[in-house]
């Protein structure tokens, strides 16, 4: 049974997938490089940046890859009240 997201957890899948790609791109490294650098499959992390596949588990490895706590992913404007 596959559950149907509402458009507000559309909203959520499509701001994390930014966020994840936006913080790669801060470390000035593409795609490839990064996976590489960090043990990762770069599968994987294209999957993430394209909104798929991304649990909160992953999420959370993502972090600590990235030497970040959840908090501080998720502390950004684009997971802003105003944003809703």
């Amino acid at each position: 049974m596959t559950m149907q997201l509402d458009k507000a957890d559309q909203e959520l899948k499509r701001r994390i997938a930014q966020r994840i790609k936006e913080l790669r791109v801060e470390s000035g490294e593409k795609l490839t490089e990064f996976a590489y650098n960090y043990g990762k499959d770069k599968q994987s992390l294209h999957r993430m940046e394209s909104g798929k596949g991304a649990t909160i588990y992953s999420i959370n490895k993502f972090c600590k890859t990235v030497g970040i706590t959840l908090s501080h992913f998720f502390d950004s404007p684009l997971f802003s009240d105003s944003k809703k």
